[in-house]
């Protein structure tokens, strides 16, 4: 722990790099974007303790953007990373990539653990959590009371944006029912909407968090962009299991995004 009174950790997501530098996604240089949220996270977050990455990474599931990634963060940033799979990725090849300072299902910070949880369904869009994960979260929650964050790329409410909501997670009951049943448990995290959101059920506080590239419009029932900037969300997990979370973002710039897109 870097600090005695609480642990910073990061999230970043849905980054949608290409195969090659450079690839647009809808007028936007994801590779541009991302750099950005990087260069600010290097300015204001050197000090911090670990970083998630929850999907998404890869726009079609490229292996070199997986490196690309990992390169870019390592060269900004010096710690811990987690990172899980979005619909975008391919989860096997992400899995494959062994680092010793890269984990893929589960974080161990002292007072607090962080799980990872996959809600990829290959070939689909939206997000289901199969039986082995639903069983190793049941399994990790029974065997350690930890005050727990869970991370995951799909939402498990809907955000309130129709085309959004048609691809959450389809057994989000279950899974929500069983964090419900563990007082330990303090939060839900995920990515895929592209845009901070807040909320709460029962005692779990649950948030989604804006990308590192375009940001979708919220409370759209359409396909729709906003004018946000990309950004990333910060925690400040305290022994006594309370937390602190936010939202940081780019500075203004002027990015080339295709805000008449109806889609991608």
């Amino acid at each position: 722990m870097s600090r005695v009174e609480s642990l910073r950790l990061l999230q970043v997501t849905d980054c949608h790099l290409g195969a090659n530098p450079g690839e647009l996604l809808l007028g936007l240089n994801p590779d541009e974007s991302l750099a950005d949220v990087l260069a600010l996270l290097a300015l204001t977050e050197s000090s911090a303790d670990c970083l998630v990455a929850t999907g998404d990474i890869s726009s079609q599931g490229e292996l070199e953007s997986y490196h690309r990634f990992l390169h870019s963060l390592q060269g900004n940033l010096s710690m811990p990373m987690g990172w899980l799979a979005g619909n975008h990725d391919v989860a096997v090849d992400m899995k494959a990539i062994r680092q010793p300072s890269l984990f893929i299902d589960y974080m161990d910070l002292g007072p607090w653990q962080i799980i990872l949880l996959d809600s990829s369904v290959p070939g689909e869009i939206y997000g289901n959590i199969s039986e082995d994960e639903l069983q190793r979260l049941e399994g990790l929650l029974n065997v350690s009371d930890k005050h727990t964050l869970v991370f995951v790329h799909h939402q498990p409410v809907p955000v309130g944006s129709a085309w959004m909501d048609q691809y959450i997670i389809r057994n989000a009951t279950r899974l929500l029912d069983l964090l419900a049943q563990h007082q330990h448990v303090k939060g839900l995290i995920w990515g895929h909407v592209h845009q901070d959101f807040t909320a709460t059920r029962e005692h779990i506080k649950l948030y989604g968090t804006p990308s590192t590239c375009i940001q979708f419009k919220a409370n759209s029932d359409g396909f729709a962009l906003d004018t946000s900037m990309p950004g990333y969300r910060w925690f400040d997990l305290h022994a006594d299991g309370r937390f602190d979370t936010g939202v940081k973002r780019v500075s203004e710039k002027d990015y080339s995004i295709d805000f008449s897109s109806e889609g991608y």
